[in-house]
């Protein structure tokens, strides 16, 4: 394993139940379906395709491709979340392991998928994203959704990850242009958006303002439909997350 990732592992190994429970609630499945999973995936032609869903956690990302007709691997250094992943998915192949090395075939993958996975591989984003080049076929697809670098909420989530437990050493957001130049020669970049306002920091991401999953009823509708309206104003200065899709080249 790469330096960070044990530290990751025993991480979600220990907040595993906190993580499942405030992720898997009705109303952040819901946010994601809406905000992440729609435009991650627009355009990407999921019926009978194999894909991997990377840093999976306990699969919420697994559910929703699912229901689109894909088959999916799912990958995830900590053990009690790809025990969570088999317990919930028995007919999907689960994997315990890192994202630098999946042990997976060269050319094997239709398309990878991440859901907030690469701002925890820290300093090795790149070397996740050459190995998801690896497995991916020629004209595969990459989508991922992350915390960028360079907007308000990014200031304040730097200062943040600091203070709060509940973020490892080597966590911090993406720079996407960055990431972007280094990897240009094995992908075509098709599609970025940016999105997050109040219902991701409180609705989808209630496990870090430690908001009692059971509470969500009370205000989560509400900010779902306020973010719905919201999203179409949303830039990069003041989003929380960009969503984008690269194809292989």
């Amino acid at each position: 394993m790469a330096a960070g990732e044990r530290e990751q592992e025993r991480h979600y190994d220990r907040i595993a139940d906190a993580y499942n429970a405030h992720y898997g609630d009705a109303y952040s499945r819901r946010y994601a379906a809406r905000f992440i999973y729609e435009p991650m995936f627009a355009g990407v032609p999921l019926g009978g395709a194999r894909v991997l869903d990377a840093m999976c956690g306990n699969g919420e990302c697994t559910a929703y491709v699912r229901t689109q007709g894909a088959v999916v691997t799912g990958l995830d250094i900590s053990e009690a979340q790809i025990a969570a992943y088999e317990t919930k998915f028995p007919d999907c192949r689960a994997l315990r392991g890192s994202a630098l090395d999946t042990r997976l075939p060269d050319g094997s993958i239709d398309c990878v998928a991440v859901v907030g996975g690469l701002h925890h591989v820290h300093p090795h984003v790149e070397d996740a994203v050459r190995e998801f080049h690896r497995v991916l076929k020629p004209g595969g697809f990459l989508v991922f959704s992350e915390p960028h670098r360079g907007s308000l909420p990014d200031a304040v989530r730097t200062r943040w990850y600091k203070h709060d437990p509940l973020f490892e050493d080597n966590e911090a957001a993406i720079d996407v242009d960055d990431l972007r130049q280094r990897c240009a020669r094995g992908f075509e970049y098709l599609h970025e958006s940016y999105g997050g306002q109040l219902a991701y920091l409180l609705v989808f991401n209630s496990l870090v303002f430690r908001v009692p999953p059971r509470l969500k009823s009370l205000y989560a509708p509400l900010l779902l439909f306020i973010e719905k309206h919201l999203s179409r104003f949303a830039s990069r200065r003041l989003s929380c997350f960009v969503v984008c899709q690269w194809r292989k080249r």
